[in-house]
């Protein structure tokens, strides 16, 4: 018994120094800028496909380019161009 506490001691400040997984929202804001420059009309972290995104749109003259970014790879996973009146 007191070697399993002695032992979750030990174990516990290797935990809250572990480094956070994935991108930050700034971090894929500008992969998607990256790709898609323009000026970014809406951003948000959405559930999509089972796995977690970040979604932007980003406007491009008379269109909206929505570019999707996975949250733990950091990869485009939508990249696809919408009118302006079709947005969601």
């Amino acid at each position: 018994m007191i070697f399993a506490c002695a032992a979750a001691v030990l174990v516990l400040p290797q935990v809250s120094q572990a480094k956070p997984v994935g991108v930050t929202m700034a971090q894929a804001r500008a992969i998607a800028l990256h790709v898609a420059p323009g000026r970014v009309e809406k951003s948000e972290r959405e559930r999509e496909g089972g796995g977690f995104r970040y979604s932007f749109d980003i406007r491009q003259g008379n269109r909206i380019h929505e570019i999707g970014v996975d949250v733990v790879t950091g990869k485009i996973v939508e990249d696809k161009f919408e009118a302006l009146n079709a947005r969601d």
